[in-house]
């Protein structure tokens, strides 16, 4: 004998229903369709079943909180709709995926799509110091120029307008990092399906690039000395750091204390912090060790100190074009002075540099490369390939002794004198 008819659902009915072991799900003989759905857990909700295409469907109501009234007046609502040959089921569907991928989509504007960029790719791939300088970039020279606008809407002649501008105020290199950079974010945000069209495609380096071969005379070495001497905190601490060691500017400019090891007399610099991605030991002379114990430790609020070269603590400085602009004047005055009204400024040179004029002298002294290789941190080279798998000495006493060889020569170079104790290197000269 078959079942009856489904009764007609009560609010007192819906309160004595007990969850079994199974899931129940319980009609309601008012509105065909509708069910009230039972968890063994004791969750309820309210679904309503219906035929769309020839084919079962399901529209979920919502929980079984929702009175009984009101789930009978939902259900109606959607059986109204599924006698004009809609389905409501498949639209909620829809729509929940619209909402989903519209809270992960990242939005277009240039000034929203940089910082994803950088979370999302840049600081999941890429070491600190390349996502930071992939950062800078972009801020300083796309999002200054282009905020508002959507990167949808940048075109081909935008991209040239703007690496124009930058090589007509002779910025020529960097207009190609920032070409380079621009077109990295172009290329994640078209996977991402966030632009359909990358701007930089077909698009050439904006500059021919040469390998930069400036090294300083002894004369210029001085100058520089006595410019970092003359020059505000903190950056001729930073550039005679520099002169000592043969380091990268960021290698000194964001170091922190923790890796400063004066019993060792050596700077300690994690894979995190190297271009090469391997840990460094950087040698420090006696001048270095003084230039070092002699700096103010500033911390943030609350914190220990964090880095050698901070004027808030927490973050490492920055501005080092002004302060090559400060030393270049400085440097003009030195050579006015001491050549008189006919004299030739000296030609222009970065610090980066000054690394290779470290690298430069120590050669001249004798160093033998591997050993100059290794106090640069390089991994290329004469330390490349299946010497650099087979070759494990780290040549900690060579570096130190080479160093300390251009600290003396370097010694002479400022004073005009034979070297005598180095640490006179660190001593402010008028």
């Amino acid at each position: 004998m078959g079942k009856g008819p489904a009764k007609a659902l009560t609010e007192l009915a819906l309160q004595n229903f007990k969850p079994g072991s199974a899931r129940r799900e319980i009609p309601d003989g008012k509105v065909g369709g509708l069910y009230y759905v039972l968890q063994p857990s004791g969750s309820a909700s309210w679904a309503l079943r219906y035929r769309h295409l020839g084919k079962s469907c399901k529209l979920t109501i919502g929980g079984g909180a929702i009175p009984l009234k009101d789930a009978r007046d939902l259900a109606r609502q959607a059986l109204v709709k599924i006698a004009r040959g809609e389905s409501p089921g498949a639209e909620k569907v829809a729509a929940r995926k619209a909402a989903r991928a519209s809270e992960g989509r990242v939005s277009d504007l240039i000034e929203k799509i940089v910082p994803a960029f950088i979370d999302k790719y840049a600081k999941r791939n890429c070491r600190e110091s390349t996502w930071k300088e992939y950062d800078r970039i972009l801020n300083t020279n796309v999002v200054k120029v282009w905020r508002c606008r959507r990167l949808g809407e940048i075109a081909r002649a935008d991209v040239h307008d703007l690496l124009d501008g930058m090589i007509a105020r002779g910025a020529e290199v960097q207009a190609n990092r920032t070409f380079a950079t621009f077109r990295k974010l172009c290329n994640w945000a078209q996977e991402r399906g966030v632009i359909d069209f990358n701007p930089c495609n077909g698009l050439k380096a904006p500059t021919q690039e040469q390998a930069r071969d400036r090294v300083l005379s002894d004369d210029e070495i001085r100058w520089a000395w006595r410019a970092f001497e003359m020059a505000s905190w903190p950056f001729g601490k930073v550039g005679q750091l520099l002169l000592l060691t043969g380091a990268r500017r960021d290698e000194i400019g964001e170091a922190r204390w923790t890796e400063f090891d004066a019993d060792r007399k050596m700077l300690v610099l994690p894979p995190a912090r190297m271009k090469a991605g391997a840990a460094h030991e950087i040698p420090l002379c006696d001048a270095a060790i003084k230039i070092i114990e002699s700096l103010p430790k500033i911390a943030a609020k609350g914190k220990d100190p964090i880095f050698l070269f901070t004027t808030n603590g927490d973050r490492p400085v920055s501005g080092y074009s002004r302060a090559k602009e400060q030393f270049d004047r400085t440097i003009y005055e030195l050579v006015k002075a001491e050549r008189g009204a006919d004299f030739a400024a000296p030609a222009h040179w970065l610090l980066h540099d000054l690394r290779r004029t470290v690298a430069t002298n120590l050669q001249r002294l004798g160093t033998r490369l591997e050993v100059t290789e290794a106090i640069l941190g390089h991994v290329s080279g004469s330390r490349a390939g299946i010497v650099g798998i087979y070759q494990r000495h780290n040549f900690a006493e060579e570096k130190r002794a080479a160093l300390e060889a251009w600290a003396r020569r370097l010694d002479e170079i400022v004073s005009g004198k034979p070297a005598g104790n180095v640490v006179e290197l660190a001593s402010a000269r008028t």
